[in-house]
């Protein structure tokens, strides 16, 4: 890492990096399977794919090859049972809320860049009661394009007022790590996240693997003291 490189915001993606939303998701998703016939399933086996969308997680848990109509149905019955219930059962990362506070100690910003919905990240980070305290907050439909596409990087960036260069993205998806190093952000593949079955997050160009949050401060104190 360059010693000349000035930290001064600090992005999450959202589901699997900044907070665990998968129990709020594999619940609607399972609300939405029985509704409609199907049979529920087992959490771990869904869990991996909530970075990729809601459809993903349908099409693994009905197949590809389902009648796309039916995979619809399904998505739209889960996607509503979601907004009406947002935030029951997510829950930060275990360390993220005192990350989140050393960062503000520090007197850095911090934002959320993530594919999910507007109608969904509001609500949700609200909830959370973060939208106040958050520099930024830029969801999927906010710009023309979404991740890996450097847009809402950019957005993210004219939002909180810094240049890209001084960011960090923390992500949980190679298309998290390929956004932030479209827009030259400096980027953490977080290892605790929703990795796929043979992910290779250390292929993906990080500049660092991130295991727990707890060592997010670490890595920005390493920053300080070069």
């Amino acid at each position: 890492m360059p010693s000349d490189f000035k930290l001064s915001c600090v992005l999450f993606d959202l589901d699997g990096t900044l907070v665990d939303t998968a129990p709020d998701l594999i619940a609607s998703l399972n609300r939405a399977l029985t509704a409609h016939g199907l049979t529920a399933v087992a959490p771990e086996a869904i869990r991996p794919f909530i970075s990729y969308g809601g459809g993903a997680m349908v099409r693994e848990s009905v197949g590809a090859d389902t009648d796309p109509e039916l995979q619809a149905a399904i998505l739209k019955t889960m996607l509503d049972h979601y907004q009406s219930n947002i935030a029951e059962y997510t829950v930060f990362f275990s360390g993220m809320a005192e990350t989140l506070r050393i960062i503000e100690a520090r007197g850095l910003k911090w934002g959320v860049v993530t594919n999910k919905r507007k109608r969904f990240t509001d609500p949700l980070m609200a909830a959370l009661k973060l939208t106040a305290r958050a520099a930024c907050i830029v969801s999927g439909d906010t710009t023309a394009n979404s991740k890996p596409h450097p847009e809402p990087m950019l957005e993210a960036c004219r939002q909180a007022g810094v240049r890209p260069q001084e960011c960090v993205y923390i992500g949980d998806a190679i298309h998290d790590i390929a956004a932030g190093k479209n827009a030259r952000m400096k980027t953490l593949a977080a290892l605790y996240g929703y990795l796929k079955p043979g992910d290779t997050p250390e292929t993906w160009g990080a500049d660092a693997l991130i295991a727990s949050p707890e060592q997010i401060p670490t890595w920005i104190e390493s920053l300080t003291c070069r």
